[in-house]
């Protein structure tokens, strides 16, 4: 049996504010590096960064591969 939906207007987020292409997809900039984390695994560590991305929210940082980050966003990673 379905039920009605009533639909909250303030989860609504503008397209123009996300800048979304004509194939409904966008981009996510890295706005900024939370955290640092070594994980060791039986036989090599994998160094991982916690990333903030712009449109989340801190709860929704998501950690992601330190190399991979350094390659993408060399400016980050220069000091």
């Amino acid at each position: 049996m379905l039920k009605k939906c009533m639909a909250d207007p303030s989860l609504i987020i503008p397209t123009e504010d996300i800048c979304i292409k004509d194939s409904l997809s966008y981009e996510e900039i890295l706005v900024q590096i939370l955290d640092h984390q070594v994980r060791k695994l039986r036989t090599k560590e994998v160094a991982s960064v916690k990333v903030l991305w712009r449109n989340q929210f801190v709860e929704e940082a998501t950690w992601e591969v330190e190399e991979d980050m350094k390659n993408r966003y060399p400016h980050l990673f220069e000091s």
